[in-house]
């Protein structure tokens, strides 16, 4: 039972942490959570669990502020680092990450949640092998936000699907919703002031870029700047996709013809 497995190392209501030089492997659910925290540093991590086992995240941050996590190899079979509602000022700087699921802002609005998270910074990451990269999450019937979030000098891999955005998040459902989309929502998280810059490398698959946003709020002020994925297949281009994604597209490979140019 998925409920029953431990996180190896929980840190909650905290001021002033630092944690270095640690190596965890093969944790029994995620490897290390920081819930309700202030002013923690983390680095020097590395990071192991086999690419197919469940739910074994790297780092997952919720309620937090003012955490920056540098410096670190993350190789798991979920989220390398998850940031999760009532998180600001979360700065990564410096961390690989693959095999896993990309470092995810979400997944945000599950049961109604009213969402709030801002002020998130990634940069200087490498993605290899990783079933994401930029990653943003919502459920459906959401609320709240997340905004003034930037990925800037990101490196890819041999990434599936190195920029996305999915407000259908819905992995347990039969059809994925990028798939099969349900607008009977009322409700969704806001997303806003999103920036993706100096992003470079290859993707595995065909759609380098997808933006799926709600058909309720949709996505306002994404911006894509020096952007060049191309295929890890060198044969074949890649391409974007979205859904209800307004802002504005500046020297990208792909292009992502649903922006202003």
């Amino acid at each position: 039972n998925d409920c029953t497995r431990p996180t190896a190392l929980r840190i909650s209501n905290c001021v002033n942490v630092r944690l270095s030089g640690l190596k965890h492997f093969n944790s029994q659910r995620n490897h290390i959570s920081i819930d309700g925290c202030n002013d923690v540093i983390v680095s020097g991590l590395h990071i192991f669990a086999p690419e197919q086992s469940p739910n074994t995240d790297g780092i997952d941050i919720a309620g937090s502020t003012n955490i920056q996590v540098m410096n670190s190899v993350i190789q798991t079979g979920d989220d390398c680092i998850a940031i999760n509602t009532l998180c600001s000022n979360i700065n990564i700087t410096g961390v690989t990450c693959g095999p896993g699921h990309g470092i995810s802002v979400g997944s945000l609005g599950m049961n109604g949640e009213v969402a709030k998270v801002e002020g998130i910074y990634v940069q200087n990451c490498t993605f290899t092998g990783s079933t994401n990269g930029a990653r943003i999450k919502t459920w459906q019937g959401g609320a709240g936000y997340a905004r003034h979030i930037i990925f800037d000098d990101i490196t890819l891999i041999n990434t599936d699907n190195p920029i996305i955005i999915d407000q259908y998040y819905c992995p347990n459902c039969v059809n994925q919703a990028s798939n099969n989309l349900n607008f009977a929502e009322t409700s969704a998280v806001q997303i806003s002031d999103v920036s993706y810059s100096r992003i470079r490398g290859t993707s595995a698959t065909p759609t380098a870029i997808s933006l799926m946003c709600s058909q309720t709020q949709g996505c306002t002020d994404i911006r894509l700047m020096h952007i060049k994925i191309t295929s890890a297949h060198s044969s074949e281009p890649t391409s974007s996709k979205c859904i209800n994604a307004h802002g504005k597209y500046t020297d990208s490979i792909p292009k992502v013809d649903c922006l202003l140019p």
